[in-house]
């Protein structure tokens, strides 16, 4: 799909619909249906029941396909919180996701920020579109609603490595010399871009076939395992669950496991570093996100390799080794897949960052990346990293996130910088608005993301 330079600063609303979004905000409606470019199809509809009830949303499609929902607090401090959502999704862009983000995400909206989220035009492994498109809702956010005082770029799990590729695409100098985002926060993030975070699911799938020899079974066509599916192949999500329930017992409780499978599970727990509990969902990524970015974003080539990758903590690595099958990643795949999804680290406004310590879907290891990517471009004194001590993967705690999005302005306004100590204290203070859930670890630092995941040769 084409795609233009810069995202378009969508059309003023006619003068009715204008009176109408206008009439609805100030009498408290709940939601205004918007078209392609801002007007055409408006409709009443009810907030998420998450947001506090005096909350006015907004909901629509833009001109490029993409759904979005926005909610605007009674008592708006007049900042906006703009979110990249996790995933990504294969399917088809719903209202739904929408809807489902700004539930999880009320917090912010609790908390005084108008929030705005994008369910992105397509799904798939694709950064800079969904950058676009979360840039272009920022265009509508301020058209049809307000110009807010300060913009934070919220990028959440994958989405967080859309927000730092946004954040540098789109800038001051691309923006009549005013800065688009005054700030940016990364939670729970992808953040070693598209040719390093992803390794770890090649080995994944290269582990599970020497161990299992379902996927592909020895009766099925042969493919290399770095294309995740070949192109066209139909395989389907309870199939690959089925198979893994024979080889593994995914689908059961330990207790009832075979000793054959709880060894095999101890083998892809010690080498390739993730619990039980996540072994289905990263051999789904490896399987149908690779075939997504192997099939419709690379031509056809794999990014993907594990040439000289030394796998350790079985039971004989050195059987383990020779018996895993090798791939080598294509030169022009890995271009091509790293242009469009690894951060370059050029982001121009301050970036504040959290991690779960434990979490098994985005590595606390990638963060040390990310620290790495900002130090060889110059922007590390912008950036300040945050880990906590408990969470999951989709969501740390209630008052985790008004911290962050606090300091981080406080940071644009004073141009104090925090400290992972300073943001510790005040969550401990916000527990008594928001509730329990701080667990800040102020002097955790990662350990570098080779010593989590086998090193390679690449192109």
């Amino acid at each position: 799909m084409a795609r233009p330079a810069h995202p378009s600063t969508p059309a003023r609303p006619p003068a009715r619909l204008r009176r109408t979004l206008a009439q609805a905000l100030a009498a408290g409606s709940a939601f205004l249906v918007l078209g392609a470019c801002g007007g055409g199809n408006e409709a009443a509809a009810a907030c998420p029941a998450a947001v506090p009830a005096t909350a006015r949303c907004l909901q629509g499609r833009d001109s490029a396909g993409a759904y979005y929902l926005i909610a605007v607090p009674q008592d708006w401090n007049g900042h906006l919180v703009l979110h990249a959502h996790g995933g990504p999704s294969l399917d088809a862009p719903t209202p739904e996701r929408a809807v489902e983000d700004l539930t999880r995400w009320a917090i912010m909206v609790k908390a005084g920020y108008a929030w705005a989220g994008s369910t992105f035009r397509q799904g798939g492994v694709e950064v800079r579109a969904a950058a676009e498109d979360t840039e272009r809702l920022r265009h509508i956010f301020r058209a049809h609603v307000a110009v807010p005082k300060r913009t934070v770029l919220h990028g959440q799990s994958w989405g967080a490595g859309v927000a730092a590729k946004g954040a540098e695409l789109f800038t001051a100098a691309g923006n009549g010399g005013v800065a688009p985002y005054d700030a940016v926060l990364l939670t729970s993030g992808v953040l070693a871009g598209g040719t390093r975070s992803y390794d770890f699911r090649l080995d994944l799938r290269v582990v599970y076939q020497h161990l299992c020899g379902n996927h592909p079974r020895p009766t099925e066509a042969a493919y290399p395992l770095n294309l995740g599916l070949p192109a066209g192949a139909t395989m389907t999500q309870a199939d690959l669950n089925a198979r893994t329930a024979e080889c593994l017992g995914l689908d059961k409780p330990a207790a009832q496991r075979t000793p054959e499978q709880r060894a095999r599970i101890t083998t892809i727990e010690q080498v390739i570093r993730i619990p039980a509990s996540s072994i289905q969902s990263h051999l789904n990524w490896g399987t149908f996100h690779f075939q997504d970015v192997t099939a419709r974003r690379t031509g056809g080539a794999s990014p993907f390799g594990n040439t000289g990758a030394v796998y350790s903590g079985s039971a004989d690595d050195a059987a383990l080794n020779a018996g895993v099958l090798r791939y080598r990643a294509d030169p022009q795949a890995v271009a091509r897949f790293g242009e469009d999804t690894d951060p370059g680290g050029r982001i121009p406004v301050p970036v504040l960052s959290t991690k779960w310590i434990a979490d098994p879907t985005a590595f606390v290891e990638l963060d040390a990346y990310f620290k790495g990517v900002m130090e060889r471009a110059g922007s590390a004194d912008r950036l300040v990293q945050t880990f906590t001590q408990n969470g999951t993967h989709s969501y740390i705690s209630d008052p985790t996130y008004p911290t962050l999005v606090a300091a981080l302005l406080r940071w644009v306004e004073t141009g104090s910088k925090p400290t992972p100590a300073g943001i510790a204290a005040d969550c401990l203070v916000q527990q008594a608005r928001y509730g329990s859930g701080c667990s800040f670890v102020p002097d955790y630092q990662p350990a570098p993301l080779d010593s989590r995941v086998a090193v390679r040769s690449r192109p």
